[in-house]
């Protein structure tokens, strides 16, 4: 049974190699923070948040970086394949690839698409990096 509002998509990519060589990464618009709230936080701050989870130390915001100090602003890169839930593979391709550049990433996911959060100096080498993994994995 959906949730009111709630609706399933079909068309999910579920295969490793066709999920990689489909990512089509774009980086997004504007610098991210992730923030901390052991608290509730500001319904504002809550409802502007592109992601929130609740964690037993605190509840985890990602803002947009105007709205809350960032140690480390990131940028945002969305895999605009639309990943099965069930697959297979993405997100070790990726964190994999970025690994061996010595490139931090933190991976979010959505019901249709990952979203890759990697330090703001660093995101035009990430989408190089994740550029060539798609190309390699369409030479198969």
């Amino acid at each position: 049974m959906l949730v009111p509002g709630a609706t399933m998509t079909e068309g999910a990519v579920k295969d490793s190699t066709a999920l990689v060589r489909q990512m089509d990464p774009e980086l997004t618009a504007g610098r991210f923070a992730f923030a901390t709230f052991s608290g509730e936080p500001p319904a504002a701050l809550q409802s502007a948040a592109t992601a929130l989870f609740r964690e037993p130390e605190a509840l985890s915001l990602i803002v947009d970086a105007e709205h809350a100090p960032a140690e480390m602003p990131m940028r945002m890169i969305r895999l605009r394949v639309h990943s099965a839930l069930d697959g297979v593979g993405l997100t070790a391709a990726v964190s994999g690839a970025l690994a061996q550049e010595n490139i931090p990433a933190n991976v979010v996911a959505g019901y249709h698409h990952d979203h890759i959060f990697v330090p703001e100096d660093l995101a035009e080498q990430a989408m190089a990096v994740l550029r060539r993994l798609a190309a390699e994995a369409g030479q198969d």
